[in-house]
């Protein structure tokens, strides 16, 4: 069986879910490293990769609501370019459109409080993105 990673990256933070059955997605951790220092949020995913014995990492891919790549869509290419370059891990760029939104809207209507919701969000960003990988591959394989 296949085991998946999700990634949300921010400036500051890389949420992270995994996938262990390749159906269902959960919340794993944030991780907070120094603001633009990937390097650092690149050794952290080769530490899950080794971890968990990661077949594929599902890198979200910011991009306008137009389709344009943005600066930050940029940074996560070369943030996938960095993880290969580490590791023979398969790297997906997925769209991640409206996943932070998403995220923040669930959370809401969870009640939950507005310092978790910050905590949180990254994390559920991520269980969106891979959430949203898996069902695709599902559906393709029906």
């Amino acid at each position: 069986m296949k085991k998946y990673i999700g990634l949300d990256l921010g400036s500051k933070t890389l949420g992270v879910a995994l996938s262990e059955s390749g159906v269902i997605a959960y919340s794993l951790e944030t991780y907070r490293f120094t603001e633009n220092k990937y390097e650092d949020a690149v050794n952290k995913v080769i530490e899950l990769v080794n971890t968990y014995k990661i077949d594929t990492v599902v890198l979200g891919l910011p991009k306008h609501m137009n389709n344009d790549i943005g600066i930050r869509g940029k940074i996560s290419e070369e943030f996938k370019k960095m993880i290969e370059q580490k590791s023979k891990v398969e790297v997906v760029l997925w769209d991640e459109r409206l996943s932070t939104q998403s995220a923040m809207k669930a959370m809401i209507k969870g009640s939950e409080r507005r310092k978790s919701q910050k905590q949180k969000k990254d994390e559920l960003a991520a269980v969106i993105i891979l959430q949203n990988y898996l069902d695709y591959k599902g559906a393709s394989l029906c």
